[in-house]
């Protein structure tokens, strides 16, 4: 058993991925098509103030570009609408639908239980002392999703 620092970041990076997969198969088992983190990132930071291609390009560390496509694939979906910006007729806010509102409240029940999964698996003192130590090397401020980087590599941005 390898106690590489690369390995400890992959073994870090495949649990993500391993509770973000189950989570998009599960939504999309529930009628949400593709839904990705990637979507969830771009959803929290427009929730959090990101209304416009530019806030969500910047929040989300890709172009404006790259965001408008992102934002276009969530319209799309009916997860956000655009509306004109009523203190400025040349802009348009982009804003999360209920239906948007409703993915991520059935994905946050989603990876609820998928926690509680990893606790039977594991057991409770072992998962919780998981988190503990996770806490105490990345501190306990909340990690912010729309923080730049997040989704930064993702081709299909």
């Amino acid at each position: 058993m390898s106690r590489s620092g690369p390995d400890l970041a992959l073994l870090l990076l495949g649990g993500f991925r391993a509770l973000a997969d189950a989570a998009s198969r599960e939504l999309a088992e529930r009628g949400y098509g593709d839904v990705r983190a990637v979507d969830d990132f771009a959803l929290h930071a427009i929730l959090s103030g990101a209304d416009s291609a530019s806030e969500l390009g910047r929040r989300m560390a890709v172009t404006k570009q790259a965001a408008a496509k992102r934002i276009a694939a969530l319209e799309a979906r009916g997860f956000v609408s655009r509306a004109p910006d009523p203190s400025d007729g040349r802009r348009t806010r982009i804003q999360v639908t209920p239906l948007g509102a409703t993915m991520l409240a059935e994905g946050q029940q989603i990876m609820d239980r998928l926690r509680a999964d990893w606790e039977g698996r594991v057991g409770e003192g072992t998962l919780a002392q998981m988190e503990e130590a996770l806490r105490e090397l990345v501190g306990t401020r909340p990690v912010r999703l729309d923080a730049p980087g997040w989704g930064a590599d993702d081709p299909t941005l």
